[in-house]
């Protein structure tokens, strides 16, 4: 497993400063979020991307793709508009999102991009195939860019648990995409206990979130303040041979990102002891 932090947990710093950062404390990956604040989709060029995938290279951390972005397509809504908007030009919006993020993510170096469906504004009876005709486009644009795409499951969506991501890839069959699993969802909306249901779906993650949440509640907390059992989970996803990034994300936290940092450094040496294992 490879020690990682989300770029949307670091949204007061320069880009460069955060990864400086991060690098100093030992980590090895980094979740990225073309967003306002860092890497902007329509700002930033081929050039900059380059440079910017050398800075990874050198400091040792590889980068996944992330979309949650939240107002970057609307600055008047949050997230919108997603997969499940119904306007054809607004889900082209999101669908095109994807593609720059996956191109963005070739040059960078990365491996995988992760996204979800939004919530579904006009639940109906169409609201499942459109759901699954959105993912499927979604994950050929992600894969014609070379990256592997990765379905997160987020409270409130249409795919909101670990049970509905195994409905859409027994409807999409080889078309599917990985699962990108948060860790804190399994405490926010309860499937059982999250050590086990980790172990069972461990040969599906391309990407692992972490952080401290509370039962029934949908809240990215520092480790120490919520629930999570952070040694029973971390156990099962290295038991289960996952070898990809974990990746802390305190998007709440950004205001004290140094002191979160070394915080999640320091659980991620009391729990896994090798950080390299």
């Amino acid at each position: 497993m490879l020690l990682g932090y989300h770029s949307n947990s670091l949204q007061n710093h320069r880009f460069d400063d955060a990864i400086a950062l991060l690098a100093r404390h030992g980590y090895q990956g980094i979740a990225i979020t073309p967003d306002t604040c860092h890497l902007d989709p329509d700002r930033t060029s081929d050039r900059e991307l380059d440079e910017v995938a050398r800075r990874l290279r050198d400091l040792g951390l590889l980068p996944v793709m992330e979309t949650g972005a939240r107002f970057l397509l609307d600055a008047a809504q949050k997230h919108e508009p997603t997969l499940m908007a119904r306007e054809p030009k607004a889900r082209q919006r999101r669908l095109d999102f994807y593609s720059r993020v996956a191109a963005m993510g070739h040059r960078l170096g990365a491996r995988v991009v992760s996204f979800w469906t939004g919530i579904d504004q006009k639940p109906g009876p169409e609201s499942g195939p459109w759901m699954l005709e959105g993912i499927r486009e979604a994950c050929r644009r992600i894969r014609g860019e070379g990256l592997e795409p990765s379905l997160e499951p987020e409270p409130g969506m249409a795919v909101e648990t670990v049970a509905d991501w195994h409905r859409v890839r027994g409807a999409l069959g080889v078309a599917a995409p990985a699962l990108t699993l948060d860790i804190g969802h399994l405490y926010a909306v309860w499937e059982g206990d999250p050590a086990a249901l980790v172990a069972t779906v461990v040969p599906f993650l391309a990407q692992v979130h972490l952080e401290d949440m509370r039962r029934g509640r949908h809240e990215h907390l520092l480790p120490g303040t919520g629930d999570v059992d952070f040694e029973g989970v971390l156990t099962a996803l290295s038991q289960g041979h996952y070898g990809g990034p974990v990746c802390f994300e305190l998007s709440r936290s950004s205001h004290c990102a140094p002191t979160a940092v070394a915080t999640c450094r320091e659980l991620w040496q009391r729990c896994v002891r090798d950080p390299g294992r």
